[in-house]
């Protein structure tokens, strides 16, 4: 690779990873001054006592969670929400949990923002003539069905756990109203500007901005405390160096034959299906860098890729960053699922959601 490839490279990954730090200091400032806390308590307040409408509430915020701050966000900040209000209300957690992981995974496909992914497969959607607004309105239909389809799931292997009704309201934590409010009025105010297509790197950064200096005006110290994940932006950096040197050096062929190639609905399925081996195979960012070389030349078989990276890692623990994220949530609060327990039902879910969605995209398609 010479040091234009390289540069180009670069350049495309760069608004990628601004998004990405900006969108995290934004989460993480949002869950200190409770925010996610807050949203949490509403839905046990919201449920009126009765589980099955207190889990739907916590579906619903962790929908909107993830749509707007990604995946990630879901994973890392909603996971200890859900089982702290388990906890208090004397209910199940397993539930709560994997609603958390497979909802960030799920719904993860509706807006650029809402993963890594669609950020990067953005970029080819534009080169394509579709753009921001043509993505979203392919996305929509498999978004909705992904949701449904994991809802469906979760209510059938856990019913016996998300019937009756809870006695206690979970007290709210106290917290500082003016940094609570600011936080709430950003996260609510990026998504309708993700939604029409303003640039992410920029409404993320301004967002971080604004939030830095609130937070910093209220508690120096927690500014001083953010966790930014810069580790994690070189190493998706260097991640898309080796895989582009890797598809210069002979492994696109390879995937040409996997991926294959058309747009009728078995063609969307081997894409799909292609995306979803490798993501469970090795994790699915790679998975999707390397795939997007072969199946770039068309809207629909680049969606049909993102539902299989996006939809479908719940097979395997390192399937995405959001599980390996999410399970060591679990872990600081005591709760351990089996991997026996979580690949098979992973599976289901797998299968149902991303059947569903890539049906709405063969209807949208």
């Amino acid at each position: 690779m010479n040091g234009a490839e390289l540069g180009d490279v670069l350049l495309r990954v760069l608004p990628v990873l601004i998004f990405f730090v900006a969108i995290t200091v934004v989460a993480e400032i949002a869950d200190a001054a409770g925010v996610f806390d807050v949203a949490g308590h509403w839905a046990s307040r919201a449920g009126r006592h009765r589980t099955p409408v207190l889990w739907l509430l916590f579906v619903l915020v962790a929908v909107a969670c993830t749509v707007v701050l990604s995946l990630d966000t879901t994973a890392v900040l909603l996971t200890p929400v859900g089982l702290a209000i388990a906890a208090q209300l004397g209910i199940s957690p397993v539930p709560f949990a994997l609603t958390t992981l497979w909802i960030a995974n799920t719904a993860s496909l509706l807006l650029p923002v809402s993963n890594l992914t669609n950020l990067l497969a953005l970029h080819h959607f534009e080169r394509l003539g579709v753009g921001h607004a043509g993505y979203i309105r392919l996305a929509v239909l498999p978004a909705v069905a992904a949701v449904v389809g994991t809802v469906l799931v979760l209510y059938l292997v856990h019913r016996r756990e998300l019937t009756g009704r809870y006695l206690p309201d979970a007290p709210p934590d106290p917290h500082d109203q003016v940094l609570l409010r600011v936080s709430a009025a950003v996260c609510v105010a990026v998504g309708p500007l993700f939604a029409v297509g303003l640039p992410p790197a920029w409404v993320s950064g301004v967002a971080a901005i604004v939030l830095v200096v609130a937070a910093r005006s209220r508690d120096r110290d927690l500014v001083r405390h953010l966790k930014v994940p810069w580790k994690m932006a070189l190493a998706v950096a260097a991640l898309f160096v080796v895989i582009d040197a890797a598809l210069q050096l002979g492994l696109e062929p390879a995937l040409a034959a996997l991926a294959g190639e058309g747009t009728s609905a078995a063609d969307l399925a081997q894409v799909a299906g292609a995306g979803a081996v490798t993501a469970n195979a090795v994790n699915n960012l790679p998975a999707y860098i390397a795939l997007e070389s072969v199946t770039s030349d068309a809207p629909q078989r680049l969606m049909a890729l993102l539902i299989g990276v996006n939809v479908a890692p719940l097979v395997t623990p390192w399937a995405s960053l959001a599980t390996l994220l999410w399970a060591q949530r679990c872990r600081a609060r005591g709760l351990q699922i089996s991997m026996r327990s979580l690949a098979v039902q992973g599976l289901l879910c797998s299968v149902v959601a991303g059947g569903l969605a890539l049906g709405a995209l063969v209807v949208t398609a």
